[in-house]
This record gives C-alpha cells, sequence and structure tokens, in this order.
C-alpha cells in the first residue's frame, strides 16, 4: 500500500494484516479444539430450566414440594384396548407388565408410582356391618371371570373411573411421577439428573413398541411434560437437516451475488467457523443444546452470511481500482469494520436484553445468541477479509464490479424515489397508519400464552397431541391440573372452617368456565360422612362435629400431608389456553383476597397448569420491557456512532414498525406470545439492525461528499443496497425451511424470522431514506468530516 495509506490505517488494522499468518493460525488452532468441544455437546434440559423459579406461585411449589405429592413433573400413560374393554385376563397382565417395566425406568419416583396394580389404590364400602374395603386388585385376583367381576365391582366402588380408568373402562392409567434427580441404580453414591429424551426413548421402546407388538388389541397413549421435551429433542435431528439445506440454498444465492466461487467458499467457511466456536464455547460454559437454544446456530449463520455478504461486496467494489488483494481486503476492512462492529453489537444487546425473562431456557438462549455474534467479530470481521487478501476476488467478479459501478441501474434509481420530496411525505403517511392500525389490531387479538390444546410446541396431528386428545375425550380428570395449595396451622387441614373454605372454593371452580372438576380432601369427607350414614344424599355434607370431620378424612390419602398443616385442591381444567388460566386463577386469587387469614392461605399454585400460568405472567411482564430496553440499547449505540439524534431515529422507526407488524401478524395467526415466541421479537430486531447501520453509513459518507440527498441514497443502494436486499432475501429463504418442520414452535419461528428479515430490510430501504428527507440536512453534513464514528 502506499504511505499515504498506511499512514490512514488504524492500529487495529496494522496489527492484523501485518501479521496474517499469525491471525490465520490462531484462528485455525482455536477452530480445532472448539470443533472438539463442539463435537462433546448433547441434547440438555431440565424441569427446573423451563419455568420461572423466581414467581411466587413457583415459589410457593418448590416450597411445599415435598407435601404435594405426584402432582410436579408427571408422565400419565394410557393402556387401550382397540376392542372390549379393560375387564378380561390378558389385558390385566399386559398393564401389570407395564407397570412393573416402568417401575424399573431410570428417574420415576418408585414409591408414588400409581395404576390399578399399585397397593395404594383402594375401594371402600358402607356395608350393614360399617366400613369395608380393600385394594382394587386383591391378593386373590387370577383372571378368572369371577376375579374380574369382583374387579369391576371394586373399581365402581374406588372412586377411579375418569381418573385411573375411562369413563368408558375401555383404558386405565399407570401415574408416573419423575425424580428431576436420582441415585444411579449401579452407584447408589451418584446422584444422576433426569435425561428427558433417553426417558421419552424408554418410553417408546419399552412399553409403546413392546406391548403394542405384544398384543395387537392394546394402544398405548402418553402424556406429559417429559414426554414432550422428549419428543422436541428428537427433533433436533430434523433441525440438522433443515441446516443442511439452508447451507445448501445459501451456497448457491451466494454465489449467484458474487459470481465468484473463491469468495463464496471463503464467506460459507467463515460462518461456519462461527458456528462452530458458539457451540463449543457454549459446551466450555457448561450448556447443553436444549429445544429453544437449538436454533441459535441458525440465527449465527444468519448473522455471519449477513455480514461477510458486506465485506465481500466491498471488497469487490475495492478490487475494481486496485491491483492488489490485500489493499482491497484492507479498505474493505477499514471502511466496514466500525459498522460491522457496532451492528454485531447492537446484535448482542438485544440478545442480552432477553437476560430478564426469569426462565432458564432463555437465559441460556440469550447467553449462547450473545457468544455467538460475539465470535463473528473475529470471523466475519478479521479472518474473513484476511483470507480473501491471499484468495482475492475472481477476474470475472472484479469485472463484473467495475461494469456495475460504472453503469446506471433503472431499479436502483426507481428504489431511490423513496428520498425525493414528493414520494418520502406518503411514505412516512402510510407507515405512520399502517403502525397505528398494526399496533390496534395487536392489542385488541395479541395473546399471552398458548391458544391450543395439548402441547402447541408440536403439531396438532402429532402423536404427543393425539395422545392427549384420547385422554381429554375418555377421562373426567384432564392432563392439565391447577393446584391451590391451603395452608394451616399444625393439625388444622381438619378444621371446619378450614374445610367449609375449601368446599366453597370447589362450588366457585366448579361453575367456572374452562374447569372439568376440582377434588381435594373435602370430596373424600362428604363421601364418608355420607357412608356413614346409611349412603343417603341427605348426610353429603359436613359435619360440624370435629372428632366426625377427622374420622372422615382418614382415608383421603394424598389430599393431605402428614402435618395436617396444607392440603391441595386439585382443579382439572378443560385446558390449558391462555385465556383459560387467566380466568381460572384471577377467580382463585379473588377468593383468596377474600377468604385469607391468620392459620387459612390459599396459595397458587403447582400442578402444570399453575407453571404455565406463572410463565404467562412472566412473559406478559417482560414483553413490553424487552422491548422497551431492546430500541433504548439499539438507539444508544446508534446514537455513540453516528452522534445524531436524527440518524438514531432514522434507523430505529423502521425497526419499531416491524415490531408492531410482527406482533399484529402473531394475532392474525393465533400464535400466543409465549416463551418460544418471546425471543423472536428481540432477535428479530437484532439482526435487523444490520440492514439501516449499513445503509444509514454508506448515505452518510455520500451526504458528506455534497450529493443531494435522493442522489446519495441512489449512490448508496448501488453499493451496499445491492447487499442488504440479497442478504434479506437470503436469510428469508434460509429460514423459511423451518416452516416445514414437525416441531411447531420452530415452524412458528421461521414464518416470524422469515417476516422480520424481510419487512426489515424493506423498512430499511424504504422507510429509512423517507426519514432522513424530513430529519437530516445534507447542507449541514456537506464538506464535513467530524459528527461520525466511520469519518476519518
Amino acid at each position: 500500500m502506499s504511505s499515504h495509506r498506511q499512514n490512514r490505517a488504524g492500529l487495529l488494522e496494522r496489527l492484523i494484516f501485518n501479521n496474517r499468518p499469525v491471525v490465520i493460525l490462531l484462528c485455525l488452532l482455536a477452530t480445532l479444539f472448539l470443533a472438539w468441544q463442539a463435537s462433546q455437546i448433547r441434547p440438555s434440559t431440565s424441569f427446573e430450566k423451563m419455568i420461572p423459579l423466581e414467581h411466587p406461585y413457583i415459589q410457593n411449589m418448590i416450597e411445599y414440594r415435598d407435601d404435594l405429592a405426584n402432582l410436579g413433573n408427571t408422565v400419565r400413560i394410557a393402556v387401550a384396548v382397540k376392542q372390549g374393554d379393560i375387564f378380561n385376563a390378558q389385558y390385566m397382565e399386559t398393564l401389570r407388565q407395564i407397570h412393573d417395566e416402568v417401575f424399573y425406568i431410570n428417574g420415576v419416583d418408585r414409591s408414588a408410582l400409581k395404576s390399578l396394580w399399585s397397593p395404594s389404590v383402594r375401594w371402600t364400602e358402607v356395608t350393614e356391618e360399617g366400613f369395608d374395603g380393600g385394594e382394587v386388585i386383591p391378593q386373590s385376583y387370577d383372571g378368572s371371570r369371577a376375579s374380574l367381576d369382583e374387579l369391576r365391582s371394586n373399581i365402581l366402588k374406588s372412586g377411579q373411573v375418569g381418573r385411573l380408568v375411562a369413563n368408558d373402562f375401555r383404558s386405565s392409567i399407570v401415574d408416573v411421577p419423575l425424580l428431576e434427580v436420582f441415585a444411579d441404580p449401579e452407584d447408589q453414591s451418584r446422584l444422576l439428573n433426569l435425561d428427558y429424551r433417553e426417558f421419552s426413548h424408554a418410553l417408546e421402546e419399552k412399553i409403546r413398541d413392546k406391548y403394542q407388538a405384544q398384543d395387537p388389541n392394546v394402544e398405548i397413549h402418553i402424556v406429559g411434560f417429559a414426554k414432550k421435551v422428549g419428543d422436541l429433542i428428537d427433533g433436533l435431528v430434523a433441525v440438522v437437516m433443515f441446516f443442511g439445506v439452508a447451507f445448501l440454498i445459501t451456497m448457491v444465492l451466494l454465489y449467484l451475488f458474487t459470481h465468484c466461487s473463491r469468495s463464496t467458499a471463503a464467506v460459507l467457511i467463515t460462518t461456519l467457523i462461527a458456528v462452530i466456536w458458539q457451540l463449543g464455547l457454549m459446551n466450555l460454559a457448561g450448556f447443553g443444546i436444549d429445544p429453544y437454544s437449538m436454533l441459535v446456530p441458525f440465527l449465527i449463520f444468519a448473522i455471519g452470511i449477513s455480514h461477510g455478504v458486506q465485506k465481500i461486496n466491498g471488497i469487490a467494489q475495492q478490487s475494481s481500482g486496485t491491483d492488489s488483494p490485500l489493499t482491497a481486503a484492507r479498505l474493505t476492512f477499514r471502511q466496514l469494520f466500525l459498522p460491522g462492529m457496532i451492528a454485531i453489537l447492537a446484535d448482542a444487546v438485544g440478545f442480552i436484553t432477553l437476560l430478564i425473562i426469569d426462565i432458564g431456557v432463555i437465559h441460556e438462549l440469550a447467553i449462547g445468541a450473545s457468544i455467538g455474534v460475539a465470535v463473528i467479530v473475529f470471523t466475519n470481521l478479521i479472518l474473513l477479509p484476511v483470507a480473501i487478501s491471499y484468495l482475492g476476488i475472481s477476474k470475472r467478479a472484479v469485472q463484473l464490479s467495475k461494469q456495475y459501478a460504472a453503469s446506471n441501474h433503472p431499479f436502483w434509481r426507481l428504489l431511490s424515489n423513496f428520498a425525493n420530496p414528493v414520494v418520502a411525505p406518503i411514505s412516512v403517511v402510510l407507515a405512520l397508519v399502517v403502525a397505528i392500525g398494526a399496533f390496534w389490531y395487536q392489542k385488541e387479538n395479541l395473546q399471552i400464552g398458548d391458544l391450543d390444546q395439548g402441547a402447541p410446541e408440536l403439531r396438532p396431528d402429532s402423536r404427543y397431541n393425539q395422545d392427549n386428545d384420547y385422554i381429554i375425550r375418555h377421562y373426567s380428570t384432564s392432563s392439565d391440573v391447577l393446584v391451590v395449595m391451603v395452608k394451616t396451622g399444625a393439625e388444622g387441614c381438619s378444621a371446619h372452617q378450614t374445610l367449609s373454605a375449601i368446599d366453597e372454593l370447589m362450588w366457585k371452580m366448579d361453575n367456572t368456565p374452562g374447569v372439568q372438576s376440582a377434588v381435594s380432601l373435602v370430596s373424600v369427607s362428604k363421601q364418608v360422612i355420607k357412608g356413614m350414614n346409611e349412603g343417603s344424599l341427605k348426610w353429603e355434607t359436613l359435619s360440624r362435629n370435629q372428632d366426625v370431620l377427622n374420622s372422615s378424612i382418614a382415608r383421603a390419602e394424598g389430599l393431605y400431608n402428614n402435618a395436617c398443616s396444607l392440603a391441595p385442591v386439585l382443579i382439572f381444567l378443560e385446558d390449558h389456553k391462555a385465556a383459560t388460566l387467566k380466568r381460572v386463577t384471577a377467580e382463585v386469587e379473588a377468593f383468596a383476597a377474600q377468604y385469607n387469614r391468620d392459620g387459612l392461605e390459599f396459595l397458587l399454585a403447582s400442578g402444570n397448569a399453575g407453571i404455565e400460568a406463572a410463565t404467562n405472567e412472566v412473559i406478559a411482564s417482560s414483553e413490553l420491557t424487552i422491548l422497551i430496553l431492546v430500541y433504548l440499547c439499539v438507539a444508544g449505540m446508534c446514537l455513540i456512532t453516528f452522534r445524531s439524534i436524527a440518524a438514531t431515529i432514522c434507523i430505529v422507526l423502521p425497526l419499531i414498525l416491524t415490531s408492531i407488524l410482527g406482533n399484529a401478524l402473531m394475532a392474525f395467526l393465533g400464535i400466543g406470545m409465549k416463551v418460544a415466541t418471546l425471543p423472536v421479537i428481540a432477535l428479530g430486531v437484532g439482526i435487523g439492525v444490520d440492514y439501516g447501520i449499513y445503509i444509514y453509513s454508506r448515505l452518510e459518507s455520500f451526504l458528506r461528499a455534497g450529493l443531494p440527498l435522493q442522489e446519495a441514497y441512489y449512490e448508496t443502494l448501488k453499493s451496499t443496497g445491492k447487499a442488504v436486499l440479497f442478504t434479506g432475501l437470503c436469510l428469508a429463504v434460509g429460514v423459511a425451511t423451518w416452516m416445514f418442520s414437525a416441531i411447531k414452535f420452530q415452524a412458528d419461528m421461521g414464518l416470524m424470522l422469515t417476516f422480520m428479515f424481510i419487512v426489515n430490510m424493506f423498512g430499511a430501504l424504504w422507510l429509512l431514506p423517507a426519514l432522513a428527507r424530513f430529519l437530516i440536512s445534507p447542507q449541514r453534513l456537506a464538506g464535513k468530516e467530524g459528527g461520525s464514528l466511520f469519518a476519518h
């Protein structure tokens, strides 16, 4: 390079390009080490990572976890018959074998495992001689017709119809409570964490596949948090396939853009290195891949391609005026390193704001994405220009770049009219109208939480959702359970005032839309008191005699703790839709506000519906905060970079419009704001700001050269607009492949990100110059060197 150009080179540029072999060697060593680390990363999640641990509902659940047996992480296995009913010897033998098989699966809380074969499942009846009872399946059971008739009678007297036994007697449940941490069966001194994928596969191989093949008349249906997460983790294989498809699409489009196989390979390889580094560093930090963070490598690949395209585009333009690839690479580095660095910092800030959401999987997603964008600084901003300084750009690509720079472009000339003084006001008014309409629509229609039955993360026709639908249709107690904890003093759960208040709550819940039924020790107490009075319905009420009440709850096993200081009320819901959870929890909280006093408290919440309700509240309280923080941080970065409030407004307002439109699209498509979709908004803003920063930085440089706004924008489009347009379309096509995923939340994220990539790109190309027409004064910028970190 000439001495003039050398003198203008900054310290970082000289440090990198004067030591290119060292830079490449260090990156090679880091890649080898981190590739080995990345190969060690494994699918990993836990029940506690998926819930907001600091929410009052979850704090209550954790505090009284030991008193709430079987109300946390539970799987339900429905063993059904295709023909006939469960009262035949072959079915009962199959059920016994399944019960025993499940007993020995790692992670099962064996002391609380329950099915018809459990000794704890008992029947009770009132006879002329008093109460009589026993195990539902007695010790004398031998599979004979007499034994099966006795079994039928015992089930009818047990109160398990609709709970452990289907209403139509064509299936029964094996209730499987799980332990997050358990002793290694081979070494009791060593503790193991529950592996959801392994547990899910064990249920498929040892239960579903084995027993459906063994008895053609048997069907197995399995639901529960662990099974759902296991199915999501299995979707990782499909994610790898989609990554491969996105890679191939990007490679083809990138070659069509660059017309150079060397630069195409350089961009793809350096971006893959970024993904490898991100995965390796995640493993070093002790994180695994969970159903949500498995999408981060896609995002890192997308961001890397975005910055890589800008670098290759710049190097191709610089190569037309220089003879040396090194000079072109250095000039491009000098011109684009700061805009790229600021864009990456804006990306990272957008991801880091997700840390305010009190959910472990979101924390890991935010950390993983932040690590990923940090490594892009080294791979795509430093390593890529260094690699191109050796490889160079093909002569054909350089020639095409020269022809492109020298020719007139009707398409860009047409788009430059967005900066026209006549068109710009129309664009601003149109954007304002669209923003107001979309904001009103999303405010009226966007809901927090799930909007469908079953597992909305999976397709409606997935096996899990079909299993869930079966259980909802055949049982009175659904898989969606909200647990209210009634806290009293020691031995206070059987007091008349406590039982009377619980009875009032149950009546209120039974008459709340969305509730199937409610069960508590009051349910047992009333039945026992009725039984002690010859079964007369007149006596199916709570006695005021304390001795009678104490006796009546003696058989309510599992519905109060050992100290009789906590009694759960189990509220079975029709679904866990956002509206249902909000309605039911609001009713319980209103009831608690009225009835809570010293010695009696109604506490929310446990059960899977309680966890969902807590998660929805965290999402609702975090949504606006995250958006405000993202925009404040992005605006702050732009303000520091351009030292101009007007420039900051020009970059940020198109992003705000995209966020509003994104929320409106979610409402229109029936996608709720939840753990899987909330990060999309922050991710979309973080990636979308790249477009605005690159466009405005070039626009400002042309304005400083003295060009009028519309002409400056035309030159900006010729130099940077091509790369921005290509990047937006390329990224959109890449993530659009997610829409074909079997995992519905991945498909939803693919759709949302595709929309945000395209709209962010269009907003930067359309609305940014229109705003500049009103906010930027070309006369003030003309001839000035100061005012921007990009000025030399």
